[in-house]
Protein backbone atom coordinates (compact mmCIF):
# COMPACT_ATOMS: atom_id res chain seq x y z
CA UNK A 1 0.00 0.00 0.00
CA UNK A 2 1.10 3.60 -0.46
CA UNK A 3 2.71 5.28 2.55
CA UNK A 4 -0.28 7.22 3.93
CA UNK A 5 -1.30 8.22 7.47
CA UNK A 6 -3.60 6.06 9.55
CA UNK A 7 -7.31 6.80 9.36
CA UNK A 8 -8.59 8.82 12.33
CA UNK A 9 -12.21 8.24 13.33
CA UNK A 10 -13.92 11.33 14.80
CA UNK A 11 -17.39 9.86 15.40
CA UNK A 12 -19.58 7.00 14.28
CA UNK A 13 -23.03 5.50 14.69
CA UNK A 14 -24.90 2.68 12.97
CA UNK A 15 -25.44 4.70 9.77
CA UNK A 16 -22.32 6.78 9.14
CA UNK A 17 -18.69 7.41 10.07
CA UNK A 18 -16.98 10.80 10.43
CA UNK A 19 -13.27 10.67 9.64
CA UNK A 20 -10.37 13.10 9.64
CA UNK A 21 -8.89 12.54 6.21
CA UNK A 22 -5.20 13.26 6.11
CA UNK A 23 -3.73 15.27 3.26
CA UNK A 24 -2.28 12.92 0.65
CA UNK A 25 -4.90 10.18 1.14
CA UNK A 26 -7.46 9.37 -1.54
CA UNK A 27 -11.13 9.64 -0.63
CA UNK A 28 -12.05 6.67 -2.83
CA UNK A 29 -9.88 4.07 -4.57
CA UNK A 30 -8.20 5.10 -7.79
CA UNK A 31 -7.52 2.93 -10.81
CA UNK A 32 -5.22 0.00 -10.19
CA UNK A 33 -4.41 -2.05 -7.11
CA UNK A 34 -1.68 0.41 -6.12
CA UNK A 35 -4.35 3.07 -5.56
CA UNK A 36 -6.87 1.00 -3.62
CA UNK A 37 -5.86 2.48 -0.26
CA UNK A 38 -8.31 5.26 0.56
CA UNK A 39 -10.77 6.53 3.16
CA UNK A 40 -13.62 4.34 1.95
CA UNK A 41 -11.42 1.26 1.58
CA UNK A 42 -10.23 1.62 5.18
CA UNK A 43 -13.72 2.33 6.52
CA UNK A 44 -15.01 -0.85 4.88
CA UNK A 45 -12.19 -2.83 6.51
CA UNK A 46 -12.79 -1.25 9.91
CA UNK A 47 -16.59 -1.60 9.91
CA UNK A 48 -17.80 -5.04 8.75
CA UNK A 49 -21.14 -4.85 6.98
CA UNK A 50 -20.43 -1.42 5.52
CA UNK A 51 -21.84 -1.02 2.01
CA UNK A 52 -19.56 -1.52 -0.99
CA UNK A 53 -19.68 2.09 -2.23
CA UNK A 54 -19.96 4.26 0.92
CA UNK A 55 -18.61 7.63 -0.32
CA UNK A 56 -21.26 10.32 0.19
CA UNK A 57 -18.90 13.10 -0.94
CA UNK A 58 -15.19 13.46 -1.59
CA UNK A 59 -12.29 15.63 -0.56
CA UNK A 60 -9.39 16.16 -2.95
CA UNK A 61 -6.45 13.89 -2.19
CA UNK A 62 -4.43 16.91 -1.02
CA UNK A 63 -7.22 18.28 1.23
CA UNK A 64 -7.43 17.25 4.87
CA UNK A 65 -10.28 17.25 7.34
CA UNK A 66 -13.82 16.13 8.01
CA UNK A 67 -15.51 13.66 5.69
CA UNK A 68 -18.69 11.63 6.23
CA UNK A 69 -18.91 8.05 4.97
CA UNK A 70 -22.19 6.08 4.88
CA UNK A 71 -22.43 2.63 6.44
CA UNK A 72 -25.86 1.67 5.05
CA UNK A 73 -27.60 2.01 1.69
CA UNK A 74 -30.36 4.09 3.28
CA UNK A 75 -27.87 6.52 4.79
CA UNK A 76 -26.03 6.71 1.49
CA UNK A 77 -29.19 7.72 -0.37
CA UNK A 78 -30.30 10.29 2.19
CA UNK A 79 -26.90 11.90 2.79
CA UNK A 80 -26.19 12.01 -0.95
CA UNK A 81 -29.51 13.79 -1.43
CA UNK A 82 -28.61 16.35 1.22
CA UNK A 83 -25.30 17.11 -0.47
CA UNK A 84 -26.96 17.27 -3.89
CA UNK A 85 -29.70 19.61 -2.67
CA UNK A 86 -27.28 21.74 -0.63
CA UNK A 87 -28.82 20.96 2.73
CA UNK A 88 -25.38 20.38 4.21
CA UNK A 89 -22.96 23.09 5.29
CA UNK A 90 -19.18 23.03 5.09
CA UNK A 91 -16.40 25.35 6.21
CA UNK A 92 -12.73 25.21 5.30
CA UNK A 93 -9.57 26.87 6.57
CA UNK A 94 -6.70 27.55 4.17
CA UNK A 95 -3.32 29.22 4.15
CA UNK A 96 -2.70 31.22 0.98
CA UNK A 97 0.78 31.74 -0.42
CA UNK A 98 0.72 35.55 -0.24
CA UNK A 99 -1.01 38.50 1.36
CA UNK A 100 -4.69 39.11 0.57
CA UNK A 101 -5.53 42.82 0.81
CA UNK A 102 -9.34 42.69 1.06
CA UNK A 103 -11.25 41.33 4.06
CA UNK A 104 -13.77 39.00 2.41
CA UNK A 105 -16.51 38.60 -0.12
CA UNK A 106 -18.05 36.19 -2.59
CA UNK A 107 -16.21 34.54 -5.49
CA UNK A 108 -18.27 33.41 -8.48
CA UNK A 109 -16.33 31.87 -11.36
CA UNK A 110 -17.43 29.54 -14.17
CA UNK A 111 -14.96 26.71 -14.73
CA UNK A 112 -14.71 23.25 -16.19
CA UNK A 113 -12.40 20.27 -16.55
CA UNK A 114 -9.39 20.79 -18.79
CA UNK A 115 -9.88 17.65 -20.90
CA UNK A 116 -6.34 17.92 -22.26
CA UNK A 117 -4.81 18.11 -18.79
CA UNK A 118 -6.92 16.14 -16.28
CA UNK A 119 -7.74 16.73 -13.45
CA UNK A 120 -6.98 20.46 -13.82
CA UNK A 121 -9.93 22.83 -13.92
CA UNK A 122 -9.89 25.97 -16.09
CA UNK A 123 -11.86 29.21 -16.18
CA UNK A 124 -14.38 29.20 -19.04
CA UNK A 125 -17.08 31.85 -19.39
CA UNK A 126 -18.80 29.95 -22.22
CA UNK A 127 -18.82 26.29 -21.20
CA UNK A 128 -17.91 26.48 -17.51
CA UNK A 129 -20.34 25.84 -14.67
CA UNK A 130 -20.57 28.47 -11.97
CA UNK A 131 -18.87 27.86 -8.64
CA UNK A 132 -19.71 30.08 -5.67
CA UNK A 133 -17.62 30.53 -2.53
CA UNK A 134 -17.98 32.88 0.44
CA UNK A 135 -14.64 33.79 2.00
CA UNK A 136 -13.22 35.83 4.87
CA UNK A 137 -9.69 36.84 5.78
CA UNK A 138 -8.82 35.59 9.27
CA UNK A 139 -5.20 36.67 9.72
CA UNK A 140 -1.96 37.67 8.04
CA UNK A 141 0.79 35.28 9.09
CA UNK A 142 4.10 36.56 7.81
CA UNK A 143 3.84 36.48 4.04
CA UNK A 144 0.82 34.17 4.07
CA UNK A 145 -2.90 34.72 4.67
CA UNK A 146 -5.22 32.50 6.69
CA UNK A 147 -8.71 32.48 5.20
CA UNK A 148 -12.09 30.87 5.79
CA UNK A 149 -13.95 29.39 2.84
CA UNK A 150 -17.64 28.48 2.83
CA UNK A 151 -18.45 26.82 -0.50
CA UNK A 152 -22.02 27.15 -1.71
CA UNK A 153 -21.47 24.84 -4.66
CA UNK A 154 -19.29 21.74 -4.39
CA UNK A 155 -17.32 21.52 -7.61
CA UNK A 156 -14.02 19.78 -8.24
CA UNK A 157 -11.04 21.94 -7.17
CA UNK A 158 -13.42 24.85 -6.51
CA UNK A 159 -11.57 26.37 -3.55
CA UNK A 160 -8.19 25.77 -5.15
CA UNK A 161 -9.18 27.49 -8.39
CA UNK A 162 -11.03 30.30 -6.60
CA UNK A 163 -7.86 30.96 -4.61
CA UNK A 164 -5.34 30.80 -7.43
CA UNK A 165 -7.15 32.34 -10.40
CA UNK A 166 -6.62 36.04 -11.11
CA UNK A 167 -10.39 36.54 -11.22
CA UNK A 168 -10.64 35.02 -7.74
CA UNK A 169 -8.14 35.85 -5.00
CA UNK A 170 -5.15 35.52 -7.32
CA UNK A 171 -3.09 33.70 -4.68
CA UNK A 172 -2.78 29.88 -4.58
CA UNK A 173 -3.14 27.77 -1.48
CA UNK A 174 0.19 26.92 0.18
CA UNK A 175 1.47 23.57 -1.08
CA UNK A 176 -1.06 23.17 -3.91
CA UNK A 177 0.71 20.95 -6.47
CA UNK A 178 -1.72 21.83 -9.28
CA UNK A 179 -2.32 25.57 -9.01
CA UNK A 180 0.51 26.61 -6.69
CA UNK A 181 4.07 25.75 -5.70
CA UNK A 182 3.48 22.34 -4.09
CA UNK A 183 5.81 19.55 -5.16
CA UNK A 184 3.99 16.47 -3.87
CA UNK A 185 0.95 15.03 -2.11
CA UNK A 186 0.05 16.01 1.43
CA UNK A 187 1.62 19.49 1.36
CA UNK A 188 -1.47 21.59 0.67
CA UNK A 189 -2.84 23.73 3.52
CA UNK A 190 -6.58 23.29 2.95
CA UNK A 191 -8.64 21.72 5.72
CA UNK A 192 -12.32 20.82 6.04
CA UNK A 193 -12.91 22.13 9.57
CA UNK A 194 -16.72 22.08 9.92
CA UNK A 195 -19.37 19.77 8.51
CA UNK A 196 -23.13 19.78 9.25
CA UNK A 197 -25.94 17.60 7.94
CA UNK A 198 -29.21 16.04 9.09
CA UNK A 199 -29.02 12.58 10.60
CA UNK A 200 -30.14 10.19 7.82
CA UNK A 201 -32.65 8.42 10.11
CA UNK A 202 -33.73 10.81 12.89
CA UNK A 203 -33.37 14.09 10.98
CA UNK A 204 -31.46 15.64 13.91
CA UNK A 205 -28.95 18.28 12.84
CA UNK A 206 -25.43 16.92 13.28
CA UNK A 207 -22.44 19.26 13.41
CA UNK A 208 -18.76 18.39 13.65
CA UNK A 209 -15.70 20.62 13.90
CA UNK A 210 -11.97 19.93 13.77
CA UNK A 211 -9.16 22.48 13.78
CA UNK A 212 -6.38 22.17 11.19
CA UNK A 213 -2.85 21.23 12.24
CA UNK A 214 -1.40 24.27 10.48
Amino acid sequence: MPDVPLLEIIDTDDTFVIVNKQGGMLSVPGRGVEKIDSVTHRVRRMFPGCIQQPAVHRLDMDTSGLMVVARTAEAMRELSRQFRERETSKRYIALLDGVVETDGGVIELPFRLDVENRPFQIYDEVYGKMGTTHWKKLAIEGDQTRVEFIPITGRTHQLRLHSAHEKGLGIPIVGDPFYGAGTGPGQMKLHSCELSFNHPVTGERMSFSLDPDF
